[in-house]
């Protein structure tokens, strides 16, 4: 864990890129979180950043990213541009040896994301990656059921994923998730690596992976259908679909043990359901109003107070990044 820094010390954030993400997401709370200051915001288009910032109540604003990274009142940036841009942006930030919090997944790439991760470890500054569902009091309870042996011995995990094509993917409007230089597996970049990501919290890293991708539906240059099957370090194993062009809405996750399963979902918000021979459980768990404010409020924790491990760090993410390009058959 990295040092903590003076616990009177407020951190004084900047965000790249403030689109919609940072709305309600994630910008809300690296202002509202105590220890933490959202002080200056950068986007291209000068009237939105503007808007942005005069809405938000920040009081700088910058249309030049390198001008907000080595802004001296700024002690971190939180990077959150499409991937395509954020080792570009990640390295400029390592240089200017501030602390780094990336939007997911790292990169496009498991060699990029390589290259930022090596780059913080080499300079020791923290960098985390903005794998929240690992925070959320929902997943935590996956995981306490899963360490307490609820099930027993964990010994398969299934999703199945799929949506419909949206009305933007049918309009051949451009959009950087459909677009295979940014997200080469589409959604499956954009969604699936979130489940991917937590599913190593919560039974260990994956040791192998393998998938087929294709494109199903010729809307758009990337990915729309991917299988994929895993094996984790404990020896359980994994296998998952994602189609988008699907006529089903569906997200449904289930964990198998030796003495029991547990059902849940990634995005959709239904309940946790603990089965076992003797009884089921049933719990709900709402998401918070501003979805990544346990991942803010732990960065803090870990940064000030040096009471708390975060777990979505670069490292992490790094891993998620090798696992989604072994399936995409990158590497």
């Amino acid at each position: 864990m990295e040092t903590a820094l003076p616990p009177n010390k407020t951190i004084k954030w900047g965000i790249i890129g403030c689109g919609n993400v940072t709305e309600i997401k994630s910008g809300p709370p690296y202002k509202l979180t105590e220890g933490f200051d959202l002080i200056a915001v950068m986007r291209r288009d000068e009237a939105k950043v503007k808007d942005y910032a005069k809405r938000h109540q920040i009081k700088k604003y910058y249309t030049n990213a390198e001008a907000l990274i080595n802004d001296t009142d700024v002690d971190a940036v939180y990077i959150a541009t499409p991937p395509d841009t954020h080792k570009f942006y990640a390295l400029k930030v390592a240089k200017a040896g501030k602390i780094c919090c990336i939007e997911k997944p790292m990169t496009p790439s498991y060699k990029d994301s390589l290259v930022i991760y090596n780059t913080f470890k080499e300079r020791n500054i923290p960098l985390f990656v903005a794998y929240y569902r690992r925070s959320l009091p929902r997943f935590k309870q996956i995981k306490t059921w899963i360490d307490n042996g609820a099930i027993g011995e964990i010994r398969h995990i299934n999703w199945q994923q799929c949506k419909p094509a949206s009305v933007l993917d049918k309009s051949g409007e451009y959009n950087w998730r459909t677009d295979a230089n940014i997200a080469p597996g589409g959604y499956f970049d954009d969604l699936a690596s979130h489940g991917l990501d937590l599913f190593t919290q919560l039974l260990g890293n994956i040791v192998n992976a393998t998938g087929f991708a294709t494109n199903q539906q010729g809307l758009y240059s990337a990915k729309d259908a991917v299988t994929a099957s895993w094996l984790h370090s404990n020896g359980a194993t994994g296998c998952a679909s994602w189609n988008f062009a699907s006529s089903l809405h569906l997200d449904d996750v289930t964990i198998y043990g030796s003495k029991g399963t547990i059902n849940f979902a990634v995005f959709h918000e239904k309940p946790l359901v603990l089965t076992t021979a003797s009884k089921t459980t049933s719990i709900e768990i709402e998401n918070p109003k501003h979805i990544q404010q346990f991942h803010i409020e732990g960065m803090r924790n870990q940064l000030l107070y040096n009471n708390y491990k975060h777990p979505s760090t670069g490292k992490t993410a790094l891993h998620t990044n090798w696992v989604m390009d072994k399936i995409l058959g990158k590497i």
